[in-house]
């Protein structure tokens, strides 16, 4: 199943820069590792926020929520998450 989910981080003024950085190393560690195997499918950044739309290929909504839950920055999170299918104009095969 694809899923556009649009994620804005908001990191709290109190947060240790340094742990902060460890967070940003991790998550990118992690999409870099499902971007590989095809989960992360695409990711965009929005312009002059701290923000991303990005699209994920998971098997159900289960998936994509243990997914979302289990990133580095999870908790400075807000996430909007829109379930897609196939439009049938598309002519890419791969979009399911």
């Amino acid at each position: 199943m694809l899923f556009k989910v649009e994620m804005d981080v908001n990191v709290p003024p109190d947060v240790d820069p340094a742990r902060f950085e460890q967070l940003k190393a991790a998550e990118k560690a992690r999409f870099q590792e499902l971007q590989r195997a095809g989960t992360w499918r695409h990711i965009w950044r929005v312009v002059g926020r701290y923000s991303n739309v990005s699209i994920f290929d998971v098997a159900d909504n289960g998936e994509l929520h243990d997914l979302l839950t289990g990133l580095p920055l999870y908790p400075f999170m807000d996430i909007r998450v829109t379930a897609l299918c196939r439009h049938p104009s598309s002519i890419h095969e791969d979009d399911r």
